[in-house]
């Protein structure tokens, strides 16, 4: 499967504008998730992993308790990519609060 080029820091910056739950640069984008529970935050790894399978493209996952750092960038490409952006808005359609 073929990787897409890294976005432009203009093209990440009005990503990241659109994401309002992200942040980052043209090295990756990230997103923390507050949870309940550390429950929670393990199902809620377990729903973004579903999601990771799928696009073929998985995310760094720090769990801390009830709290989640997601964080993308398209390792071979040298920064965020559009699969980045796919990836952070399927993560925000799953928890968009």
């Amino acid at each position: 499967m073929s990787r897409p080029a890294a976005l432009s820091p203009e093209e990440v910056a009005a990503a990241v504008a659109e994401l309002t739950h992200w942040d980052g640069d043209p090295q990756g984008i990230y997103r923390r998730l507050d949870l309940p529970s550390f429950r929670a935050a393990i199902e809620a790894v377990v729903a973004i992993a579903e999601i990771a399978e799928e696009m073929d493209h998985h995310p760094d996952i720090d769990v801390r308790y009830d709290c989640l750092r997601v964080s993308v960038a398209t390792h071979d490409a040298g920064g965020v990519t559009e699969l980045d952006v796919e990836l952070a808005r399927r993560v925000d359609a799953l928890f968009p609060g």
